[in-house]
């Protein structure tokens, strides 16, 4: 069976890309795979890579560099609502844009919406009962 090892992001800096998730949710660094261009973070049950904006031309995608928009989204699950609610003021402290303050979806999530800084989107997650 297929498994996701990570997601990887472009990255203008990925040093301080990287530090923002590790800051705000406790993430750490897998030093072993540190390059110049590149920098990966263990979540636990996945990883979370950040690539320089040199990997465009490494991975021969620089035709596709100047995508605009938002692409992708990373959701994060904690273990409580209270812990979503606790998490919103962390990640706006470390430089996160709040989207969308944490609500109950139809779906029976508790969830906010954020931007990193820069402007990639997540979600702190909940999966109520």
């Amino acid at each position: 069976m297929a498994a996701l090892s990570y997601v990887n992001i472009f990255a203008k800096d990925i040093v301080a890309l990287s530090s923002f998730y590790m800051d705000v949710f406790g993430f750490t660094e897998i030093e072993a795979i540190r390059s110049p261009i590149f920098r990966g973070i263990d979540t636990g049950k996945s990883a979370i890579g950040f690539n320089a904006l040199d990997a465009y031309e490494l991975l021969k995608l620089s035709d596709y560099a100047d995508t605009k928009g938002i692409k992708f989204l990373l959701n994060i699950d904690v273990d409580t609502p209270e812990e979503v609610d606790r998490m919103v003021p962390v990640a706006l402290s470390k430089g996160a844009t709040l989207i969308k303050e944490p609500y109950k979806t139809y779906y029976n999530w508790y969830q906010a919406v954020l931007l990193d800084p820069e402007g990639n989107v997540f979600r702190i997650n909940k999966m109520l009962d």
